[in-house]
């Protein structure tokens, strides 16, 4: 039995609290907010107490907490596998399974591997309140909200070793572990403490993305319990894209995504001129069409970067007994949604590697092995897809045309093609349910030609136009 601390409350630090409890470890979870995750601590929860806890509670260290969020088939398989009745909890709170295959009015034959092709549609709220309640009733798990952690305590054992660390600071004393797991987000201090405690520096990657989201929320008429079966894709132009998310209790969002340097973003945050933009795009037409109650303003946030920090350099781990999980050691944009699965596959490697020597050398350097393995090339995917993003919109802003990228002709058709045929789709499924990467699901010789197949059948596609042109999006937000 290993005593863990986990600093941070958010998604990772609850699932990693939970799970290592599960497996036999005793927990201590330190959270500088004063107030647990979900609308009531007792679990009775309704409609009108998770609209509270969702839109009424300001949270400046969790930027992204009232953008919609989409669990991804990654997720969801840990959820059911490890915390059955987290996930229960959530179908309970009105969270919905959308199998990507719907899309098609008659499902293809049954592959295996297909059941795990599920989005779970939920805002945030519901994911935090299911792991939230499982935490406050769990007997081997102590948690302090409202103690905010200042530091570490870390000892050197010999002359030119890494720091190791052996407990934490807060206001009321020192509190000692054997693992403490840094969970703390984007916005954690695990930078300081690392210089604090004599520590290198450790290799921090970061890659700025010039995307911004805004986003507003509607419900569903009453009696209505879904929204059309289609579209309910991205649609993505030139300068422009759009998304539904479906999510709990009647819920959905309607996001538009654009460049930080696009004249138009101040405007879109203007309901009036957000829903008449967003009304370009197939999506967002269809589902603001059906009489839609808006829930929100609408929401905007920027600023946002893709960072990979695993707590190591060129010469190893800087610290030993201290391991991230979460935005702690990598964080993307949500363009892909990956942020809760990674956190949750990084969780499931603590609480069941925890009892290996926690506070070795071979311990940090095994869990950076495992993040580099396992999390890495999803970190480097959403680097990729966001360049070629930031390429098109950033020259779109400015209504020009975007220079070539890396076979974007084929790339994008892929992504068409598979709204007409199960075998790309299912292909493009398990990519984005991180089942399977790029490199090989779209290397399929059999998806290969059937995407050369659409393209030759189309001689005059042309990719990326969906929505409006530039003259019409500057009218709309210029009123």
């Amino acid at each position: 039995m290993t005593h863990v601390l986990v600093v941070g409350g958010g998604i990772g630090g609850l699932a990693t609290a939970l799970l290592a409890a599960r497996y036999g470890h005793t927990v201590e979870l330190f959270e500088g907010d004063p107030r647990a995750p979900g609308a009531d601590p007792a679990g009775a929860l309704d409609r009108e107490a998770l609209d509270r806890a969702f839109f009424g509670r300001h949270r400046p260290a969790v930027p992204q907490a009232t953008q919609p969020h989409a669990l991804l088939g990654a997720a969801r398989t840990v959820l059911r596998a490890e915390l059955p009745d987290v996930y229960a909890r959530m179908l309970e709170l009105g969270a919905r399974e959308r199998h990507d295959l719907d899309w098609f009015d008659e499902r293809p034959p049954a592959r295996p591997g297909d059941e795990d092709l599920v989005t779970v549609q939920a805002r945030r709220i519901v994911l935090e309140s299911a792991l939230g309640a499982a935490v406050r009733a769990e007997p081997g798990i102590t948690a302090h909200h409202g103690e905010r952690v200042r530091g570490l305590v870390a000892v050197r054992d010999r002359a030119g070793a890494p720091p190791r660390v052996t407990g934490v600071r807060t206001a009321s004393g020192s509190r000692e572990g054997e693992l403490t797991v840094a969970a703390g987000g984007r916005r954690g201090d695990v930078e300081r403490w690392l210089a604090d405690a004599g520590c290198r520096p450790p290799l921090v990657e970061r890659h700025r993305t010039g995307l911004a989201y805004l986003c507003r929320w509607y419900r569903l008429p009453e009696g209505l319990s879904d929204g059309p079966r289609r579209p309910w894709a991205v649609a993505g132009g030139r300068f422009a894209g759009c998304a539904v998310f479906p999510a709990d209790n009647g819920t959905f969002a309607v996001t538009l995504f654009v460049h930080t340097t696009d004249p138009t973003r101040a405007a879109l945050r203007d309901p009036a001129v957000f829903e008449a933009a967003a009304r370009t795009f197939p999506p967002a037409a269809a589902w603001l069409d059906i009489g839609a109650r808006p829930l929100s303003d609408v929401i905007a946030t920027a600023a946002l970067d893709n960072r990979w920090s695993a707590l190591a350099d060129g010469h190893g781990p800087v610290v030993t007994g201290l391991v991230p999980v979460g935005d702690a050691i990598t964080h993307t944009n949500p363009t892909l949604g990956q942020g809760v699965s990674l956190a949750l596959w990084a969780a499931r490697r603590v609480a069941t590697t925890a009892h290996e020597e926690p506070r070795s050398v071979g311990f940090a350097a095994g869990y950076q092995a495992w993040a580099r393995a396992t999390l890495r090339p999803w970190f480097d995917f959403q680097v990729v897809a966001d360049a070629a993003l930031d390429q098109r919109f950033g020259i779109g802003a400015l209504g020009g045309t975007a220079a070539p990228a890396a076979a974007p002709r084929e790339t994008a058709a892929l992504f068409e093609c598979a709204l007409t045929d199960p075998v790309v789709m299912r292909a493009r499924a398990r990519v984005r349910h991180l089942a399977e990467t790029p490199a090989r699901a779209y290397a399929d010789p059999d998806v290969k030609a059937r995407v050369a197949r659409w393209l030759a059948d189309r001689p005059d596609y042309v990719p990326n136009t969906a929505g409006p042109d530039r003259a019409t999006w500057e009218k709309l937000a210029t009123g």
